[in-house]
């Protein structure tokens, strides 16, 4: 196997490339200074540039011919597939556009921190513009060598095989049972009044329930960490995950569930297959893949009464000092805080119910904006349009809480959004499997105890990075591919039946 292994040497020092890049990444968000942005952007860039470089170095198709004749295993022909296919979709694009593309997403990204808190709609619009126009072109780029549509070039990179013409069809179907449903949720809820939670929400405090929280969901300390950055994320590498969360100190819900939902990333990371970290099979499998386990967390698991049971003596000594007979802080009135149905603004603080009408909004407009019929001028107006139509809320002149609210745009992420729907689909096939699958599963997580749906997670999941395709995936996990019944099914029990 005299090829294969120089391929595998080859990809093992990208990897080291990779594992530099996303710390920095990381750095850049979490801990560097402003002054620092313009000197990180390029360097950054060379970086993206070298790793480029490297994966269509031209001794590379000589050796994947070559491994393509040695008698290998099925995980190092899993590898040679998605070796291939890193090759075939980085060599068709120049190591120019890379590096054009580094820079504008790196200033854009920097931009965005600063002018989405000032409000200042206008001084970003030129750093998207760069943004966009760069993507555009990266995009027809890849269309032209895969026979496809720009925007399917796109998302084919963070779920693979999947096309917009499928996400059209599963989208159309959720627009037309959401909106209605949310509405019904909303009516019935208004008799259920949700009592406010008081106490020390100081960021010190609202930090040891995350990470008590993040112990209990299994994540390792010793090969990972918790920071603050002005979007929660999860980085870094699965010997060396990074998450972020952001707080506010009135309401410490929104900070742990971001917490809850980037561990669920940070423990796919951690679960990957230790024996093939370093190469391409032992990637996650999608981004909609990823995203399923972070909302399996948050959603699935993290808002049940069986969790809350959990949560609530811990809460109270944190925040309160004792434990409490409070009403407020009663299993039932943190049940109603948890599944409150609202209309609302912001896409990472929306309830499960109306989170995909932000996606979808989102999957819409950038479809639009790499098809080139929506301008980036044009984008508040038509977000505001879409926010109306979905949402019932106005953001005209809002572009903190409406179009700069994100950092995926500003940061070159097109083709992403639909993925965190995708997820959520995803999440409640796995959740009803696992709860068929694993004995005492919601005991077990009135205690705190997860570590039978972490092990069931790591089989069925983690520990297959990509060797399997998704539809084998799941099949393998659920005994029957991505059926969007249960997602809604879900929402029914919990949200109109209140189970």
């Amino acid at each position: 196997m005299n090829q294969y292994n120089a391929l595998q040497a080859h990809f093992d020092k990208i990897y080291d490339f990779q594992h530099l890049g996303a710390i920095c990444g990381w750095d850049e968000a979490a801990m560097m200074p402003a002054g620092g942005g313009e000197s990180r952007a390029r360097a950054m860039s060379t970086l993206g540039v070298l790793i480029h470089e490297m994966v269509t170095d031209d001794k590379v198709p000589d050796l994947l011919v070559g491994a393509a004749a040695e008698a290998l295993d099925p995980w190092q022909r899993a590898n040679l597939r998605e070796i291939s296919r890193a090759v075939v979709s980085a060599s068709a694009v120049p190591s120019s556009i890379v590096e054009k593309l580094g820079l504008a997403t790196s200033r854009c990204e920097q931009a965005w921190r600063l002018h989405r808190a000032e409000n200042n709609w206008s001084a970003m619009e030129p750093l998207l513009q760069a943004v966009v126009d760069i993507t555009r072109e990266r995009a027809q780029i890849l269309a032209d060598a895969f026979g496809c549509s720009p925007y399917d070039a796109l998302l084919d990179e963070y779920e693979p095989g999947v096309t917009s013409a499928m996400v059209d069809r599963v989208f159309a179907d959720l627009k037309g049972f959401l909106p209605e449903f949310a509405a019904q949720v909303i009516n019935q809820q208004a008799a259920e009044p949700v009592l406010p939670l008081t106490g020390d929400f100081s960021i010190d405090k609202q930090k040891a329930l995350g990470v008590e929280v993040m112990t209990a969901l299994g994540f390792d300390f010793d090969h990972g960490r918790l920071d603050i950055s002005h979007h929660p994320f999860c980085g870094g590498v699965p010997d060396d995950v990074r998450i972020t969360t952001r707080y506010n100190t009135g309401n410490f819900v929104e900070s742990l569930m971001g917490v809850i939902h980037e561990t669920g990333h940070a423990m796919y990371e951690q679960g990957l297959p230790a024996d093939w970290r370093r190469q391409p099979v032992g990637e996650a499998l999608s981004s909609g893949t990823h995203e399923s386990q972070s909302l399996l967390m948050e959603m699935q698991a993290g808002r049940t009464r069986e969790f809350l049971q959990f949560l609530a003596p811990r809460a109270q000594r944190i925040f309160l000092g004792h434990e409490s007979n409070d009403p407020a802080w009663s299993v039932d009135n943190l049940h109603r805080l948890y599944t409150r149905v609202e209309r609302s603004h912001i896409r990472v603080d929306a309830d499960e119910v109306t989170y995909p009408l932000h996606v979808i909004l989102r999957y819409e407009l950038e479809k639009d904006l790499i098809a080139g019929t929506l301008k980036v001028k044009d984008i508040p107006d038509a977000w505001d349009a879409k926010m109306s139509e979905y949402l019932d809320i106005s953001t005209a002149g809002n572009f903190t809480d409406g179009c700069l609210q994100d950092v995926h745009w500003p940061a070159g992420l097109f083709g992403y959004f639909p993925t965190y729907t995708l997820g959520a689909m995803t999440a409640a096939q796995l959740f009803a499997a696992a709860t068929r699958e694993v004995k005492d599963l919601h005991g077990g997580i009135s205690r705190g105890d997860f570590s039978q749906l972490l092990a069931w997670l790591r089989d069925k999941v983690h520990g297959q990075g990509k060797f399997l395709s998704f539809d084998e995936l799941m099949l393998g996990a659920t005994g029957e591919t991505l059926d969007a019944k249960h997602f809604k099914q879900h929402l029914t029990q919990r949200y109109q039946q209140r189970i």
